[in-house]
């Protein structure tokens, strides 16, 4: 009875939508493994760990097999063998759905049903395994993020150290310098010049007071050359412990490396285990509804990719690792090389034939990156996230393909520049989708259809693939020279969001008065300590690089936010020009003053900007117009806030 309502308890988190929790995962791996222990002994064939050496061939059925057995799992491309310390987690949850009474019943009430027709096992198996498996690569991701940000703080670290190094190794260049030449002048110095007492004589009394004041120079000047040699001990010591902590550093760094690099190939050997059956049910897991017709759109990208990985699943052709498919002349049996419109063979993509159709066959990679970025439907956008519960783009697309075993950084202009480019017509699903200007990006979903983390609906949803895109394909080699940046382009801001349209806003925001904004709200804008409301400052962005592409040149600024302090003093000195503390629009953090031509009426510059700067959202008002009351051809605001 205890196991029933904690089934029941598990039943209704997943019809709340929410995937299991490390614990109750957790939970099932002890049953899964009391269940190994007492259950029934296996076959000698299904104690087997090892695998055949050949490459995993992709086949389907034969018609008897399929007949003989009652919903078999094949496995249709033969890997070979590795070491295994013990049953393989898919082998351990498919003894207790066989060998126990109790366990299945309770998973039944707890986990989601399938179509009865689910090729690959029974709806409990293929549920218990997409949840092991989500549960095991968001770990393993956990963890590997974890990694990621000491080796950034050890990074961080030894670029201390090696300033610190260097300063030592100054220091130590100083000091032997000083020791080197007072050295080199004793040497030369006559013996009376060395010790002056020598030249002191009976015969002239005169030279006496002469001899001591030089005698006493020269043992000042020991005792400084003394005390420069302790500097130099002391700048050799320093250095020495400096040159430790690089040392200790870069062997942490190494150390980090080895260790993440470690995750991701236990990451890509999990994701090489998951049958189609297994991915087609882990992309339903976990999304959460959207409003209206995005919703409509989530359920057919998903249906869609299902649909595909199902017909996979029925001929059974399992999906080959990445590096199987490298080379289009060694592909594994039953695969042939997957061709372009001009014949030429598509890198890291095969074909199968189920019947007398054609299919094309992804990396199991990619299979894992689509379906956990499906999974994550409905996630709220957030700027700067990168999972497991909120997203922008870039982190959207680099959390997917981490659950894939592919470490891709979290901005989409360090994603394009590290990306294999390929073809905006050879796209394949699972592909990198980069909109005009390369602020925005999503995963390529077949179809026309790219899904992505948006900054427009602040969620994540299945989009359209924008003309003019360009692409990446995760699983190939990355170039040996970064790609160039893309041109600026599109009428999209960061991710995807709508750039503002010139309208009445209140200056009012956050609750503070004017001027007394804290600083630390406000966004930079890397010019001085200039500083925006942050979403007038990511307007100010878009406004600067199309003033680039105009006119090679950054904008110039000579003012932005102003605290009531900065107004004081502005009054003061300017008393005719400037406005009555607490009132400045610049105080509201939505106001700039510029300079480089823009504050001449009239100018090429002056003309772009009143031709252009209501794109993104920056407006002149009329009292600052060359026919306005206070004409200030340098004021412009975000928005009509004036």
């Amino acid at each position: 009875m205890q196991a029933l309502r904690e089934a029941v308890a598990l039943r209704q988190t997943l019809a709340a939508g929410q995937a299991l929790t490390p614990e109750q995962a957790a939970a099932l791996r002890v049953a899964a493994a009391a269940a190994t222990r007492t259950g029934p002994a296996r076959p000698a064939a299904a104690a087997t760990t090892g695998r055949p050496t050949s490459k995993r061939t992709a086949t389907r059925k034969p018609a008897a097999r399929a007949k003989a057995q009652s919903k078999p799992r094949t496995k249709s491309v033969p890997r070979p063998a590795k070491p295994r310390t013990g049953a393989r987690w898919s082998t351990r949850l498919r003894v207790v759905a066989l060998s126990t009474v109790l366990l299945p019943a309770v998973a039944s009430l707890a986990l989601p049903g399938a179509p009865d027709d689910a090729p690959g096992g029974s709806p409990l198996d293929v549920t218990a395994l997409a949840l092991t498996a989500q549960s095991t690569l968001l770990e393993s991701a956990g963890e590997y993020r974890r990694l990621e940000q000491e080796t950034a703080a050890r990074t961080t670290e030894l670029q201390q150290a090696q300033l610190a190094q260097e300063a030592a190794l100054a220091r130590v260049a100083a000091d032997q310098q000083v020791v080197g030449q007072t050295a080199a002048g004793l040497y030369r110095a006559a013996a009376d010049e060395r010790y002056p007492l020598l030249g002191v004589t009976v015969h002239d009394g005169a030279a006496t007071s002469t001899a001591l004041y030089r005698q006493a120079i020269a043992e000042r000047s020991d005792r400084e050359l003394e005390g420069a040699v302790v500097r130099a001990e002391r700048a050799g010591t320093s250095l020495e412990a400096a040159a430790a902590r690089v040392t200790a550093a870069r062997s942490a760094i190494d150390a980090l490396t080895r260790q993440a690099a470690g995750v991701l190939s236990t990451v890509r050997a999990t994701v090489d285990d998951l049958g189609p059956d297994v991915a087609g049910r882990l992309a339903g897991l976990g999304a959460i509804p959207a409003a209206g017709a995005q919703q409509e759109r989530n359920i057919q990208a998903v249906a869609r990719w299902q649909d595909y990985l199902a017909r996979l699943a029925a001929a059974g052709i399992e999906s080959p690792s990445a590096a199987d498919l490298a080379d289009a002349d060694d592909l594994p049996a039953g695969l042939s090389p997957a061709l372009d419109a001009a014949g030429s063979p598509l890198p890291g993509i095969a074909w199968a034939v189920i019947g007398s159709s054609p299919i094309t066959v992804l990396p199991a990679e990619t299979v894992a990156a689509v379906s956990a970025a499906l999974s994550q439907l409905g996630k709220p956008f957030v700027p700067g996230a990168s999972g497991p519960e909120t997203y922008d783009c870039g982190g959207f697309t680099s959390a997917a393909w981490l659950l894939a075993g592919y470490a891709v950084p979290t901005n989409p202009q360090a994603q394009w520049a590290a990306g294999a480019a390929v073809p905006v017509t050879d796209a394949q699903v699972g592909d990198l989708v980069f909109a005009p200007g390369g602020q925005d990006v999503g995963i390529y979903l077949g179809d026309g259809d790219v899904i992505g983390a948006s900054a427009g609906s602040y969620q994540v949803g299945v989009g359209t693939l924008a003309a003019g895109s360009s692409v990446t394909r995760v699983t190939l080699p990355a170039p040996a020279q970064p790609n160039a940046a893309l041109a600026p382009g599109g009428d999209k801001g960061a991710c995807g969001a709508a750039l503002p349209v010139p309208g009445t806003v209140s200056p009012a925001w956050g609750g503070w008065s004017n001027g007394q904004i804290p600083p630390e709200t406000l966004c930079a804008l890397g010019v001085n300590r200039h500083a925006l409301r942050c979403d007038a400052a990511a307007s100010y962005a878009q406004l600067d690089t199309a003033y680039r592409a105009a006119f090679d040149t950054p904008l110039c600024i000579t003012d932005s936010y102003r605290s009531l302090r900065g107004q004081v003093t502005a009054y003061a000195l300017k008393p005719g020009l400037a406005a009555v503390p607490g009132t400045s629009n610049h105080g509201w953090a939505l106001a700039v003053d510029l300079c480089g031509g823009i504050n001449i009426a009239g100018s090429a510059q002056w003309t772009w900007m009143t031709a252009n700067a209501g794109r993104f959202g920056f407006v002149q008002p009329t009292w600052a117009g060359p026919a306005g009351e206070k004409p200030e051809p340098w004021h412009w605001e975000y928005g009509y806030i004036s």
